[in-house]
């Protein structure tokens, strides 16, 4: 196999989603772990904006800091930084993904696009929610 065989099946393949957007946030490449996790296949998501997997009440911050990260190349999310947000799957259920971004550059520098590599988490998400809930009621109630 050859390294750019297996570049191309790993972003293709790989259970995470793996979307890239250029500087309009239009997707321009959507694997098989976004299929899985947003319910959109590749041929409904391409050419679309991000908006289709942002939140309405999130999309005004996703797009002040996808902004920034295309004109300045940096980010807190750019170097390796972890962020757990709000997105839509497209049967407009809410879930939680925990996500990095990588920016593509060309050789002068230009941020050409933005990779976001993504992973479900609400299932952990919601096991941490009903922790610190018990807890908190535990913390409330003395013997």
């Amino acid at each position: 196999m050859t390294v750019d065989k297996f570049y191309k099946t790993l972003a293709r393949e790989a259970s995470d989603a793996i979307v890239y957007a250029d500087v309009a946030g239009l997707i321009a490449f959507w694997n098989k772990g976004a299929e899985r996790i947003f319910g959109f296949t590749e041929a409904e998501a391409m050419g679309k904006s991000l908006d289709l997997i942002i939140p309405g009440p999130q999309q005004p911050r996703h797009w002040a800091g996808y902004m920034k990260a295309v004109k300045t190349g940096t980010g807190r999310y750019v170097d390796g930084d972890i962020l757990s947000v709000p997105a839509a799957r497209k049967d407009g259920t809410r879930i939680s993904v925990a996500f990095t971004i990588l920016p593509f550059k060309d050789k002068a520098g230009r941020v050409l696009g933005v990779a976001a590599i993504m992973r479900d988490v609400t299932r952990q998400s919601e096991e941490v929610a009903a922790l610190r809930k018990e807890l908190a009621a535990r913390r409330t109630v003395r013997p």
